[in-house]
């Protein structure tokens, strides 16, 4: 194998998140940031959370994050709900449209792989770490932020 092979299996990869981001923006209506959302409100006591916590679970900067509630919003996916006694304080919760698109969605990319990653064994995850590790030197990408979610955001469009 030479460094062409290595690229063309990265570019696979990549091919691979933006293909299944493109496949759930078609069928579902909402971007992959936006189901990620919608997911962690599900899984949350009360089907709510902070923008904090939404902000914090998606690894996304603020604006980023006010962006995906506002279009939730919009669609009416989510709703905002003020904190009883404290006006300063919005809880963003789970509409019963938005419980019942999640229950349609499909496995993404990222569960797949997560499901898959836990059936190897501890020296299989070790070298795949390694050379992730190694790759990420060669590329000199190591303080890149990222999400350990598999999403894409495309070019020329808005950050979600």
């Amino acid at each position: 194998m030479d460094y062409r092979d290595i690229i063309t299996d990265i570019r696979r990869i990549v091919r691979s998140i933006n293909l299944d981001s493109k496949r759930i923006q078609k069928d579902y209506g909402v971007s992959i940031p936006q189901l990620l959302c919608l997911t962690h409100l599900a899984s949350k006591e009360g089907y709510q959370a902070t923008h904090k916590q939404l902000t914090q679970h998606l690894n996304l900067n603020s604006s980023t994050v006010t962006g995906i509630i506002n279009r939730l919003e919009k669609r009416g996916l989510i709703a905002r709900l003020p904190k009883a006694g404290d006006r300063r304080t919005t809880y963003v919760a789970l509409t019963s449209a938005g419980y019942k698109l999640l229950k349609q969605k499909p496995n993404l990319l990222h569960e797949k792989l997560a499901s898959n990653l836990q059936k190897l064994t501890p020296d299989q995850i070790r070298q795949i770490q390694k050379s992730l590790a190694l790759l990420i030197d060669v590329l000199e990408i190591k303080d890149l932020d990222a999400s350990p979610l598999l999403i894409v955001e495309e070019p020329g469009q808005p950050p979600e």
